[in-house]
């Protein structure tokens, strides 16, 4: 959960820089690609976990 919510504050740092910089609009589109990349490692590790459940 640890790397989840790192990857989401530099996201967002790295867009607001983007996005405020000029000349820096690399920036924002790095950011909005490690936004992206942070939610499918989300629902993959979502996914694993709920196909591991124990069966009772």
């Amino acid at each position: 959960m640890t790397l989840f919510l790192s990857l989401i504050i530099i996201a967002i740092v790295l867009g607001i820089i983007g996005a405020t910089a000029d000349g820096l609009f690399f920036l924002l589109v790095i950011g909005i690609v490690v936004f992206v990349a942070d939610l499918v490692y989300l629902a993959l590790r979502l996914r694993r976990s709920a196909r591991r459940r124990p069966v009772r």
